[in-house]
């Protein structure tokens, strides 16, 4: 699926000549659409928002349930994934009157909607685990076992 900023970016592109490489332009320029994508994307990219989504994709949970569930997440993290997702309109909320309030969370069809490329990527990463953990390998030996830097890493040295 080509998006208007790739549009904008292949048209203007192709008409330069290239000398090799592909360079972004001088002039590119981030859309309202880009900005409500890339917001979007860091939502549902996020590792928690992953396995929240595809755990209620099996149906209703409790909040210790999810909990006990996604192995790592502490109480904070799943309570700001959850608010979240329920903002976006990926979950509701279902508050029971009772002692103490039973608080259930689903996916809505926006939900179950994500859950379907949610799921899609799921199946590749197991479909091509071997393969990624095999290019690792050649990665780390021809660059003496050292992790490429990120950009998250050269800013905490």
């Amino acid at each position: 699926m080509v998006t208007i900023c790739d549009r904008r970016y292949i048209s203007d592109c192709s008409k330069r000549s290239q000398g090799g490489t592909f360079l972004k332009p001088d002039h590119f320029e981030v859309t309202p659409a880009c900005a409500a994508v890339h917001h979007l994307l860091a939502r549902v990219g996020d590792k928690w928002t992953v396995m929240v989504v595809k755990y209620l994709g099996n149906g209703s949970m409790r909040f210790n349930e999810l909990k006990r569930t996604i192995n790592g997440i502490s109480q904070k993290m799943l309570t700001s994934t959850l608010r979240g997702l329920e903002r976006d309109g990926f979950v509701t909320r279902t508050v029971y009157p009772t002692i103490p309030p039973r608080v259930d969370y689903e996916l809505t069809d926006l939900g179950r909607d994500l859950l379907v490329p949610v799921k899609a990527l799921g199946d590749w990463a197991i479909k091509n685990e071997q393969r990624v953990s095999e290019a690792r390998a050649r990665f780390d030996a021809a660059n003496g076992g050292k992790e490429p830097q990120t950009p998250f890493a050269q800013a905490a040295e």
